[in-house]
């Protein structure tokens, strides 16, 4: 399957891939919900050539998962913003974070803890009734 064809593929895992799914765009949307709003910020923390970045962004943002606000206008300079859309990533990223520190740990890495008590999380998902779900307790059916 070439990599185009994943926004049409009827598994939802290849299109949330088709939007998400290069370590550049997971790096851009991890820095949004630090709070990182401006091109050189990204730039600055990323190490990202400015092609490969400006490419990133403008996708995220025609996909619907950024916009763009107009911050000064001599020069005209835009941040990015996290839409509906781009802050529902953030159970997906919390997830890998979680995962990653688990299971791939490094010394002195960053950790999600709770914003109230500093105490190190573990992301859980659950169902509607608050059941942890596992690849036992669901099923993949057509819509």
């Amino acid at each position: 399957m070439k990599w185009s064809e994943l926004a049409e593929d009827p598994c939802p895992a290849a299109r949330g891939m088709a939007v998400i799914g290069d370590r550049w765009t997971l790096l851009i949307l991890r820095d949004c919900f630090s709070g990182v709003r401006r091109y050189e910020e990204f730039q600055r923390r990323l190490g990202i050539t400015r092609h490969v970045l400006a490419e990133r962004l403008r996708r995220l943002e025609a996909e619907g998962v950024l916009r763009r606000e107009r911050y000064q206008e001599r020069p005209a300079r835009d941040e990015y913003r996290l839409t509906e859309k781009g802050r529902a990533l953030f159970p997906v990223l919390a997830a890998l974070m979680d995962w990653a520190d688990r299971f791939a740990p490094v010394e002195g890495g960053m950790r999600l803890v709770d914003a109230e008590s500093g105490e190190a999380m573990q992301v859980r998902l659950v169902d509607k009734a608050g059941d942890d779900v596992s690849p036992r307790s669901v099923r993949v059916a057509r819509a």
